[in-house]
């Protein structure tokens, strides 16, 4: 099989993992559509009580992304948990104009029914094989976001360079999470609801008032992890800041930026500059440092080691 070309490397913009009031996403997505970046991710994916934008909002707003040159992509939810959910991944299913990732097993179920199902598969799927990467490549998978927490050495033995895993269009490409407050875990439970003392399904959808998830801290007072709803994220915000050549090895053409409450336009340009070589590793970040961002920067799940480890900055050298 032939090597896993990678040219460039690839943003994507995940789908938004906060509940921000309907005029301040679309604003939000206006920025998106004039900014560098490749792909974008749409839909609800935390809480499927959060309904700023219906099913027919989501469409417009990929089809005018669409226009701007972007390339998008319908998300299903994390997590499925009733006949509600399940409605909404068939309908996201039955559309054709855009493709589909999957958020979970429950909505591989759905999509491999489809004729000629194709679809990508998302961070919070149980792959860290490429076994089980070979697995859902047969389903009709097309590119694989990788689980937020592994490392870029078992990235690169999963779908390896040299020898992609073949989906359904060619070679899967493989994406990482490169920025952005890591999503560490989902429950049927609200987090956010809890702490208000109210219950989940009358949560006064208090996690609106938090525009980047609510920080918790241990009790020598260091930020430790983020509330978002039914989420649990780390307190600080992974950012991948690594060499082309690096990447290229490990067989990663796409990076994942999600979106935070204040300056994601910037951490757009940062990482377009950095990954076209035209920013080095240092300036890069030190230009994200200057930014209001809702935590420490971090990156160790990226080395194997403890995901809330600072950046080693040594390593730029």
């Amino acid at each position: 099989m032939e090597s896993n070309d990678i040219s460039r490397v690839a943003l994507t913009v995940a789908p938004l993992q906060y509940w921000w009031p309907r005029q301040r996403l679309l604003d939000f997505y206006a920025e998106v559509a004039d900014s560098a970046a490749d792909t974008v991710v749409l839909g609800e994916v935390v809480c499927a009580r959060r309904r700023e934008l219906k099913h027919e909002d989501w469409m417009a707003l990929a089809r005018e992304l669409r226009a701007a040159g972007k390339e998008v992509l319908l998300a299903t939810p994390t997590l499925v948990m009733g006949e509600a959910d399940l409605r909404l991944v068939r309908e996201l299913a039955q559309q054709r104009e855009f493709a589909i990732e999957a958020g979970d097993a429950s909505a591989l179920g759905v999509l491999v029914q489809c004729p000629e199902p194709s679809f990508a598969l998302g961070p919070h799927l149980n792959i860290y094989s490429q076994e089980a990467l070979r697995e859902h490549a047969v389903l009709g998978a097309t590119r694989w976001c990788a689980p937020a927490e592994l490392a870029l050495t078992a990235i690169g033995r999963i779908n390896p360079a040299q020898a992609p895993v073949p989906g359904r269009d060619g070679p899967l490409a493989t994406e990482v999470w490169a920025f952005g407050r890591l999503p560490l875990a989902f429950s049927a439970r609200c987090f956010t609801a809890r702490h208000h003392g109210l219950n989940k399904d009358n949560c006064d959808f208090r996690c609106r008032d938090d525009a980047d998830g609510m920080t918790v801290r241990s009790g020598d007072g260091r930020d430790f992890l983020c509330l978002n709803g039914t989420q649990v994220q780390s307190a600080g915000v992974h950012a991948l800041i690594e060499r082309t050549d690096a990447l290229a090895e490990a067989g990663i053409g796409r990076l994942r930026l999600a979106p935070c409450a204040n300056g994601f336009g910037r951490v757009l340009e940062v990482f377009d500059a950095l990954y076209r070589g035209a920013l080095p590793l240092r300036d890069a970040h030190e230009a994200l440092t200057e930014l209001p961002l809702p935590g420490a920067m971090i990156d160790g799940f990226a080395r194997a080691r403890a995901g809330m480890d600072a950046l080693r900055k040594e390593t730029w050298a």
